[in-house]
């Protein structure tokens, strides 16, 4: 069983995402919260799998409640919910450590399949929000040699892959334009999240666009 907390200050959206979840034999809401820090204590101690955030509430808002539960060292991903895919907050949500978006106009099947892909380690955010990632944010260029100092320690297989990763690729999609077995992608992702001392895949991205090196190669 996805084991989710439910974080949204609107108690009507809160009871239609319970709705949603409840209909799925491998969903469970554990908990609900009405601000970020209600979020973050409650993911901790109801141990969460995925944590639905509303990115803008009052008093402590979804932002901050990422970062509290990164703090905490819960094992919780957070699924963000915004308005706009281009909220003004997607960066910040994104730095904090959020591992994916949810529009809240989202269909029923759509809000399912966002929480178990969340889960199993997708990246789960729209090509509108890598684009504003380059167009808006990232002003580091890129290094002499295409290859930043907060990369050296990777290899150039390694390289390859988080290339992929900051495009928005699955571990299929990047498995096939290196002609690799999905056992290996995942690998080296997993060697590359270790060796970068990241929490998941979207850090990743955020760190290959902040050093330059995603717009370098």
């Amino acid at each position: 069983m996805i084991r989710i907390v439910l974080a949204d200050d609107q108690s009507l959206l809160r009871a239609g995402l319970r709705s949603v979840l409840a209909a799925e034999d491998d969903l469970v809401v554990v908990g609900e919260a009405s601000d970020g820090a209600q979020a973050a204590r409650t993911a901790q101690a109801l141990d969460a799998d995925v944590v639905l955030m509303d990115i803008q509430m009052p008093g402590v808002d979804g932002i901050e409640g990422v970062r509290r539960i990164v703090a905490r060292g819960a094992r919780a991903k957070v699924l963000m919910l915004t308005m706009f895919d281009l909220d003004e907050y997607v960066y910040s949500a994104l730095r904090a450590g959020v591992s994916g978006f949810l529009l809240k106009s989202a269909q029923p099947e759509q809000i399912v399949r966002a929480v178990r892909d969340v889960h199993d380690g997708a990246l789960l955010f729209a090509q509108t929000v890598t684009k504003r990632l380059v167009e808006a944010y990232v002003r580091t260029p890129p290094s002499a040699d295409g290859v930043p100092a907060a990369l050296a320690s990777l290899t150039e297989r390694e390289l390859d892959v988080v290339s992929g990763i900051a495009r928005g690729l699955s571990n299929a999609e990047i498995g096939a334009e290196l002609h690799l077995g999905a056992a290996t992608v995942k690998a080296h992702v997993s060697n590359i999240l270790a060796k970068l001392e990241l929490r998941d895949r979207v850090q990743v991205v955020v760190l290959a666009y902040e050093s330059g090196f995603a717009t370098a190669r």
